[in-house]
């Protein structure tokens, strides 16, 4: 509502100065036209305004500063050069050529004071009232998203948990591997890319959750592999390496970067299994022994059975004997007691 009565104050007061431009001696020749040019301009804002909601307010700041900046470096540069330039035009000739070079001048500092402060705006800390360039992010710390968690398609399910509280950082490289993937020949590598875009497109369109591309790479990423790279930009932004792949998550740990493992956090909230249970599950394929066969919980949780391999197909009743839990998932070993009662 506040933001509706600023426009409608904009354009009363926009009306209000066209109208008195009307008497205006220098628009004598056509004062009819005032008003409506004024009218018609001050529309265009509003609509301008209306249709572009998401402002960041990094980036209008750094367009602000970037033109105080620019024109205050090229009143310096005019202050060190005009005694030159005054010679060379023999005491003053040529003053159109001389404003419009400063005119050139003045724009070509303005757009690279503003690109400058738009690249850099995450790597320092500028705190002016209302406005703070850092690379403070939400939250504690921002979470870098690696290829592996992507395609994988979970961190979806748990952000709409809302358990998390951050921002997600989507490099750049990394979107990049998922498009390679996504056209590759290969079916099963297609079909795991899109799947990692569809995703990556889930969150993007989530109203509560701050994600964000990252565009640069830096230095030090040369010639590193991609994950090489996710572990250094973690480190970077002083975040957290948020991935499902096992050696990602050795390398990470390396390089004392914290890591969250899906894996790790599937596992903690699975329920546990007890040698001595009894669990019903389907045979769905052959394990590695001549009498295993193997099932699946709905949870994705793999049994190995002794003795199922001739059930397969079928729901049967098992004992679990023991249970491996690592950061790679989680297996039950069980031993076939009969069909399902």
């Amino acid at each position: 509502m506040a933001i509706w009565i600023l426009r409608f104050v904009f354009l009363a007061v926009s009306i209000g100065v066209g109208a008195a431009l009307m008497s205006a001696p220098d628009f004598s020749n056509a004062p009819w036209l005032v008003l409506p040019v004024v009218i018609l301009g001050a529309v265009t804002f509003i609509v301008i305004d209306a249709f572009t909601p998401k402002k960041r307010i990094e980036i209008v700041s750094s367009v602000y500063i970037g033109i105080v900046v620019g024109l205050f470096l090229t009143y310096l540069l005019g202050l060190a050069v005009t005694p030159w330039v005054s010679t060379l035009t023999e005491g003053g000739k040529g003053s159109t050529a001389v404003t419009n070079i400063q005119l050139l001048v003045s724009i070509a500092i303005c757009y690279v004071c503003i690109s400058v402060l738009i690249q850099t705006k995450d790597d320092f800390r500028f705190i002016i009232p209302y406005v703070e360039f850092s690379k403070e992010v939400k939250g504690v710390r921002p979470l870098v998203l690696d290829t592996s968690v992507v395609i994988d398609g979970r961190i979806a399910d748990v952000v709409d948990t809302g358990i998390l509280d951050t921002q997600l950082v989507m490099p750049r490289f990394v979107l990049a591997e998922l498009q390679a993937i996504a056209d590759s020949t290969d079916k099963m590598r297609r079909a795991r890319g899109r799947r990692g875009l569809d995703v990556l497109n889930k969150l993007r369109n989530k109203p509560n959750v701050d994600f964000t591309v990252y565009e640069r790479e830096l230095p030090e990423m040369t010639g590193q592999p991609v994950d090489m790279k996710v572990v250094l930009l973690a480190d970077h932004l002083e975040g957290k390496v948020v991935t499902g792949d096992y050696n990602l998550n050795k390398v990470a740990r390396i390089h004392n970067v914290p890591v969250i493992n899906l894996n790790d956090i599937a596992n903690a909230l699975k329920p546990v299994f007890l040698p001595g249970e009894s669990v019903q599950v389907k045979i769905v394929k052959p394990g590695e022994e001549s009498t295993q066969g193997v099932g699946y919980l709905d949870d994705g949780t793999m049994i190995v059975v002794e003795g199922g391999r001739e059930y397969i197909g079928r729901m049967v009743d098992i004992d679990v004997t023991s249970v491996l839990q690592t950061s790679a998932g989680r297996m039950v070993f069980g031993r076939y007691i009969g069909p399902k009662q």
